[in-house]
């Protein structure tokens, strides 16, 4: 018989809420984060629950304590995968973090690649609208080339897809006023593989060189995909980094 998984403890709640603003850019190397009365206010813990979510962000390299000031972001080991910049835009208007920067290396309707056409429905060998963006941290170091993928008849309704700039919301929140289809869920896969040319390129690495991809397909509450995603990140980058309990 299936049985009930237990939640993780309290104390693992908070820190990997706080792990969560840390990885977005919400909260950036340099801030400070809560207290542990701070903490203990906010979520109705005890001291010591709130004292070991603070621990458990030291243990895992994300806040160092500085005596008699307090707790402070670290540079993070990791940067957001697709879903959490998704997460991110329908909490907080935007895909991405304050220090972030975004190029915009394409804006079109293209030839797509078939696995891109596989995850939309559409025709082998046919076209979609590609947004690709490389993304560099605060330090100016590029960190995730980004490409979003678009069935080509949203081309007229939705002609900010084709424009280099942000959307406010992000692209789903853009299409959802547009076309009402509205997300339901999404199935994220994830692959290594040797980066491209281009990659290399654009991510700074050397030849050969590893990578990480991400690949996130948004579905609306029909059941039909609304847009796909691809991103690339270079082996330096800790993209997968949660908490979760164990059997016992």
């Amino acid at each position: 018989m299936p049985e009930i998984q237990e939640v993780l403890p309290k104390y693992l709640q908070i820190a990997g809420y706080l792990r969560d603003q840390i990885v977005r850019g919400d909260l950036r190397p340099g801030d400070e984060v809560p207290s542990e009365r701070e903490l203990a206010a906010a979520w109705r813990v005890a001291r010591p629950t709130a004292a070991r979510a603070l621990e458990a962000l030291r243990t895992q390299g994300l806040v160092e304590s500085r005596q008699g000031s307090g707790t402070y972001v670290r540079r993070p080991g990791a940067v957001p995968r697709a879903r959490e910049r998704y997460e991110r835009a329908r909490d907080l208007s935007s895909m991405y973090a304050p220090a972030e920067s975004v190029e915009f290396l394409a804006t079109e309707v293209t030839v797509a690649p078939g696995y891109a056409l596989e995850a939309l429905r559409l025709p082998a060998g046919g076209q979609a609208i590609r947004r690709a963006r490389l993304l560099r941290g605060g330090d100016g170091a590029p960190i995730e080339v980004s490409t979003s993928w678009f069935a080509p008849d949203l081309a007229a309704p939705a002609p900010g897809l084709l424009e280099p700039r942000r959307l406010a919301g992000g692209t789903a929140r853009y299409l959802t006023d547009i076309t009402g289809q509205v997300p339901a869920y999404a199935r994220d896969q994830v692959a290594a593989r040797l980066a491209t040319a281009e990659e290399r390129a654009l991510l700074d690495l050397a030849d050969p060189a590893a990578v990480l991809v991400y690949r996130l397909t948004v579905y609306d509450t029909k059941d039909a995909p609304v847009q796909f995603d691809e991103a690339t990140y270079p082996p330096t980058a800790w993209v997968f980094q949660q908490e979760y309990p164990l059997p016992r």
